[in-house]
């Protein structure tokens, strides 16, 4: 879409991209850009709900920014551009609840290595956004700071762990965000609200800094932006090794796509079903005219099947792995806390079916085949499009979903998304339709280990050849 984005959007809905060119050339100084998002934020954030914190230093960031333009210092990528975090993400000296009253008033002493890069970059901090409790959940509701609405129809969900994130960035009250993914977190909720949303190779960006870590091995942060450049922006500044989280070991420039692609023809495959659960025919639609799109530039695509995706439902078997790894962690966080400061979702997650080491056992094993699965059908494809979400659209505090008509567990929200935890893949949601009551629609690109240059690349060239004409909620 940032083909689309007009030059004479108001400054809110300018790009993080766009922001930092027109700061670098003095078109407009750091001071106006903050200043212009913190009105928005007071203008519209009353309704959507979707951030918790606002930063009290960020105007006098800008100053300090706009007194470097002026004396001519180098300039960092994203000098003077607002951003925001997920309340689960630590921000020195700013408030940091992961969405509990257990955690009211924490503030830490350090940022996490992803706001740290940020700002090392030139970024401005603005705030932070809400989450469910503990970032435990489909939707972004809590007792400390409510519920989250979704800019495009306040009756309706910005999706759980990062809704708060989606919602402030389609809603114009930041032009780049943090938000993190354990299933779905980043790419679904972007769905939800029409922007977009990277998630990288597991431990591409470190974890440091950011609450809960159990299950480490599937969590993931990532860029949330409304441009695909913005996230190409965002991921080089965020990849690369910290020393401190031990998965996120990768050399720092590390690439495994396919080089300079501008004109090469890719193999793409895509796949709506079967393997991913039922999925609403107009998500399916706007698969397939993704996958159109792409072969009208000349790229060799077809409809796939990946058999291990058929024989074994990976969102069955991932629920096994990651409950049994995150409780200990969450009995730890509420263990001697009053019960009335514990909200239901905690309580849920707390009381759902223990897995036996058996089945545990026989987990693991399936998420290697999967893994396997994958292996297998990158020698034959550069990349696969996907459906992010089963359902356009949720409503708020609901426990079942109905794709292709059918009531299924809102845990199927995750379906499509969940197989990239597992493997460890990267994924981008990027917008690709309007669905007949005017809400996004997004389509997920998927590539190999270490190909985030591959899968951008072709987002990028989705989001180009896009014919979506309302890109913002009229909030």
């Amino acid at each position: 879409m940032n083909t689309q984005q007009s030059k004479t959007d108001p400054v809110y809905y300018q790009d993080a991209t766009r922001l930092a060119e027109l700061i670098r050339n003095r078109e407009i100084s750091p001071v106006e850009v903050v200043k212009a998002h913190l009105d928005r934020i007071e203008a519209v954030n009353a309704k959507v709900n979707a951030i918790v914190t606002i930063s009290d230093t960020a105007l006098n960031a800008a100053r300090a920014a706009e007194a470097a333009v002026l004396r001519g210092d180098a300039l960092g990528p994203l000098h003077g551009v607002p951003f925001t975090a997920k309340d689960s993400i630590d921000t020195a000296k700013l408030l940091t609840q992961r969405g509990s009253p257990i955690f009211k008033g924490r503030t830490p002493d350090t940022d996490a290595t992803t706001v740290a890069r940020l700002k090392n970059a030139g970024g401005i901090l603005i705030g932070k956004t809400n989450l469910p409790e503990f970032s435990y959940w489909i939707e972004s509701n809590n007792l400390l700071s409510g519920r989250t609405n979704n800019p495009w129809d306040l009756q309706l969900s910005p999706g759980g762990s990062s809704g708060g994130e989606s919602a402030a960035v389609a809603a114009g009250m930041s032009p780049l965000g943090l938000g993190t993914d354990l299933a779905i977190s980043v790419r679904g909720h972007a769905a939800l609200t029409g922007i977009v949303a990277l998630k990288a190779t597991h431990g591409s960006i470190p974890m440091t800094g950011i609450w809960p870590r159990a299950p480490r091995r599937f969590w993931h942060v990532g860029p949330m932006a409304r441009t695909i450049r913005d996230l190409q922006l965002a991921y080089s500044v965020l990849a690369g090794p910290d020393g401190q989280d031990g998965f996120s070991s990768s050399t720092l420039h590390v690439d495994a796509g396919i080089g300079n692609i501008t004109n090469k023809k890719l193999r793409i495959g895509w796949l709506v079903e079967p393997g991913l659960g039922p999925i609403d025919p107009e998500i399916g639609i706007a698969v397939a005219a993704a996958a159109d799109a792409l072969k009208q530039l000349g790229h060799s695509v077809e409809q796939v099947r990946i058999p291990v995706l058929e024989e074994e439902f990976a969102l069955d078997y991932y629920v096994k792995l990651h409950m049994m790894e995150m409780k200990p962690a969450m009995r730890a966080a509420i263990a001697g806390q009053p019960d009335e400061l514990v909200f239901k979702y905690v309580n849920a997650v707390l009381a759902y079916a223990e897995t036996t080491f058996e089945d545990y056992i026989a987990a693991e094993q399936s998420a290697e085949r999967l893994r396997d699965g994958f292996a297998a059908y990158f020698q034959q494809y550069d990349a696969l499009i996907t459906p992010v979400l089963p359902v356009i659209s949720h409503g708020h505090d609901i426990e079942t979903i109905e794709p292709k008509g059918q009531k299924e567990s809102i845990f199927l929200l995750q379906s499509a998304t969940v197989p990239l935890n597992i493997t460890g893949l990267p994924g981008v949601s990027v917008r690709f339709g309007t669905s007949k009551t005017g809400l996004p629609i997004n389509v997920q690109v998927v590539g190999s280990w270490l190909a985030e240059s591959t899968i951008l690349h072709i987002a990028s060239q989705l989001e180009a050849t896009s014919t979506d004409t309302v890109l913002y909620p009229s909030i």
